[in-house]
């Protein structure tokens, strides 16, 4: 060990008596300076325009734009210039056999070498954790694990690099050559994630050899042994073959028995590679506050219930617009998606099956209007080099499963051991892949009952499986809507009052009925009332003569008329209500919307007027306008008609209730009732449309309303607490002089010392 520390002290003195080596870190702490400050100094100028920060440690230091994802991108184009001497100057000078001569062996002279690239690498991580520090010191509630996770994950790519480059150095003694062919390892390491990823068994080798974004796991906060042992394999890997090749130069190895021995220790490296990358081995540390880069602990607790095995196959068209998502080069870019899951439950099983089918894809009838399926398929396979015997026919896709109500679309299929499936989709928005919420309520389909919502039909009442404009199939259950029902977690059926409502369902939705219900039927829904069923009625103008009487028992009665309030963009009976401060203490949904300053679009709305004295506890949840809103009871024709406030008709100006939450014990269980004024609000047309300068978000209202009336089982809760650093302790003047010192004084500084460190060694 004395002579390994001995040759990397004089390798670090031979190394620091050089330009080379100040130069790079001279001018490694400029561009960390300049890329510092201007994140910082953008977080400084976002609190004082009044914007809020939210996880600023992460914001300045990880993820997209942080500054050790920068670092990350350009860290290996200074360590070639700083290993392509290590072993080149022994080679080139002829010192290499003073070396042999003497009592050192080869590991000893590679492993100093190396050591002293460590201690090099340790000053550029030294140089990072200034900056850390300095957050430290100005952001709120850092989260300072995160930002020595982030260097731990930087300095192990440095050694890698610098492994790579005393491996290179070793072969020639030329030391442009070895810069150059350091460059040209890593650049291979970069790119060969993306290689040869059609071939099954080669898929996972590439994959794991890629270098590229090896420190990202570590920089945004987790630590996985993967990672870890991956850096650990990969240098163990090259300053072997560097070695090796000494061994090779000192005894003259034959060049068949030195590829051998290269060979024997690449192969152990990807066998130990392999080992480290099986889920079962993995473990994982979470460095984060919050614990952003692990499952939420309801989630956490639902994986832990599925006991057995479980299966998610991909079925992927190859005539759907959304075939590239899993294509054999993809595959392992969509196992990452499941990451989290395979953690906790390491034995799921991934399988892709690839297949054509007609499917909805106006864009491929546009290009191939005169194609069939198969000619179709044949042009896209041969257009990504794809073998297309792996496609099945439709006729075989059949025999192992019917997707066609899923429009065969691409979707993934959940089965456990013991039979019980589900499927997981992917949606028509800008994310398209689900989240945790949507995973996770798929995965609790599969260990427990979810809460069935039965919708009433028989008197014209929103439907729940037509897609025109008034019904409710989007929220209610279509498969392409991220936040339909189906989707979230709950099953659905349609029930009639020709018999008693069923036990099993946990809310019952009665939504703009059109014809009086009969006696019995009235006595069937009130029983069902009577027992404590969850129950959301939404009612319209001009049809209270018909709804009142369903909810009077109740305390609640539909206002007659119309709430207007006039604009100039809209007409007059279009209401954007807005959620009460007692909506946020009954659902976070609904605080959610609060804070975010979104309304709710209820086009045509009665408002809502209540007592007290049934038993229920109320609590307005939306509510109209206090300025320019009233009951219009006069105007019928909204289009052409010119709405005017008559108090002389009983019309007042002020706040009108629009939607409202009723709760009352019966038995053991508390029942929970909402009541909206309007059905519009929620139906296929007013979800699915954008109005310009609205900030609505009716589909919130779905999500707060079923969440609340669920006791809060679905949808699924996936939030995590909101992280404290908040806010920069530093302002505009601050910053500028941290700018200064950043950008002028440290590498000026540290130029003068290496001048004077230079001059004093040429004095020598």
């Amino acid at each position: 060990m004395k002579m390994i520390y001995r040759i990397a002290r004089t390798e670090m003195q031979t190394l620091f008596y050089s330009p080379v080596a100040w130069l790079i870190i001279v001018i490694f702490t400029f561009q960390v300076g300049m890329y510092f400050s201007d994140i910082f100094g953008g977080m400084v100028r976002n609190q004082e325009l009044g914007y809020t920060l939210r996880s600023v440690t992460l914001n300045v230091f990880s993820g997209r734009f942080g500054l050790f994802t920068a670092v990350q991108q350009y860290l290996y184009f200074y360590i070639p210039l700083l290993t392509m001497g290590l072993m080149s100057r022994e080679l080139g000078s002829g010192s290499i056999r003073l070396l042999y001569s003497s009592p050192v062996t080869n590991i000893q002279i590679i492993l100093g070498k190396f050591l002293s690239m460590m201690f090099y690498g340790l000053i550029l991580m030294f140089i990072l954790f200034i900056f850390g520090l300095y957050g430290a010191f100005t952001i709120k509630m850092v989260d300072f694990p995160v930002i020595l996770s982030g260097i731990l994950g930087l300095y192990l790519l440095t050694c890698a690099y610098a492994a790579i480059g005393l491996f290179m150095s070793s072969l020639t003694s030329y030391q442009v050559v070895a810069a150059m062919g350091t460059l040209a390892v890593l650049a291979v390491l970069n790119f060969v994630g993306g290689m040869w990823q059609e071939i099954e068994f080669v898929r996972d080798i590439t994959y794991w050899l890629s270098i590229n974004g090896r420190a990202a796991e570590f920089i945004n906060g987790l630590i996985c042994s993967e990672d870890v042992l991956y850096f650990l394999i990969v240098i163990a890997l090259f300053l072997t073959l560097a070695v090796l090749r000494l061994k090779s130069i000192r005894q003259k190895s034959s060049v068949v028995i030195s590829f051998g021995r290269y060979m024997g220790v690449v192969c152990l490296a990807m066998l130990l590679g392999y080992l480290s990358s099986r889920p079962k081995l993995m473990g994982f540390y979470d460095s984060t506050r919050t614990k952003v880069r692990t499952l939420t602990p309801n989630s956490q607790e639902i994986v832990n219930k599925m006991e057995g095995g479980l299966t998610i196959t991909t079925y992927t068209n190859l005539l759907d617009e959304y075939y590239t998502v899993a294509l054999p080069r993809y595959v392992n870019q969509d196992l990452d998606r499941f990451k989290q899951y395979r953690r906790f439950k390491p034995e799921i099983r991934m399988k892709y099956v690839y297949y054509y089918d007609k499917a909805n894809n106006p864009q491929l009838d546009r290009r191939f209007p005169e194609l069939s399926d198969r000619e179709r398929m044949v042009k896209t396979a041969n257009s990504w080099d794809l073998d297309t015997n792996m496609f099945l026919t439709p006729e075989q896709i059949r025999e192992q499963i019917d997707l066609r109500p899923e429009g065969n679309r691409f979707v993934r299929q959940l089965k456990r051991d013991n039979g019980q499936q589900t499927f997981l989709r992917i949606f028509d928005d800008m994310y398209r892949h689900p989240f945790e919420s949507e995973i996770t309520a798929a995965f609790k389909r599969l260990v427990m009952r979810l809460p069935v919502v039965g919708f009433i039909k028989g008197h014209g009442e929103r439907d729940c499986v037509r897609e025109g404009d008034r019904d409710y199939n989007r929220f209610a259950q279509d498969k392409p809507f991220r936040y339909s029902l189906i989707n979230q977690g709950f099953d659905f059926e349609e029930i009639t009052l020709d018999k008693d409502i069923p036990e099993h369902l946990a809310i019952l939705v009665l939504a703009d009925v059109r014809t009086p219900f009969s006696g019995e039927e009235m006595q069937r829904l009130n029983r069902y009332i009577e027992k404590g069923g969850n129950i959301l009625i939404a009612g319209e103008p001009r049809r209270q003569e018909i709804m009142n009487p369903i909810i009077r028992s109740l305390g609640v009665q539909f206002m007659p008329g119309r709430l207007v309030c006039p604009s100039e963009n809209f007409q007059a009976d279009f209401i954007m209500a807005c959620p009460t401060p007692e909506a946020g203490e009954l659902s976070y949904i609904f605080k959610e919307m609060i804070d975010r300053e979104r309304v709710l679009t209820m086009p045509g709305c009665a408002g809502l007027e209540y007592t007290t004295d049934k038993g229920f506890r109320v609590t307005p949840l939306f509510v109209s306008d206090t300025v320019g809103c009233w009951n219009e009871v006069e105007t019928t024709d909204f289009v052409d008609d010119t709405v005017r406030l008559n108090p002389a008709v009983g019309e007042v100006e002020r706040t009108y209730t629009t939607a409202l939450a009723l709760s009352r014990k019966v038995g053991d269980k508390e029942q929970k009732i909402v009541i909206l004024g309007d059905a519009d609000c929620i139906s296929n047309g007013e979800i699915s449309i954008s109005r310009k300068n609205v900030r609505a978000a009716n589909y919130s209202l779905i999500s707060g309303a079923f969440f609340w009336m669920s006791n809060e089982e679905v949808p699924i809760d996936v939030r995590r607490p909101t992280a404290p650093d908040n806010a920069v302790n530093i302002g505009d003047t601050g910053m500028y002089i941290s700018k200064i010192g950043f950008m002028g004084c440290l590498p000026v500084a540290l130029a003068i010392w290496a001048i004077f460190i230079w001059v004093r060694r040429r004095g020598r």
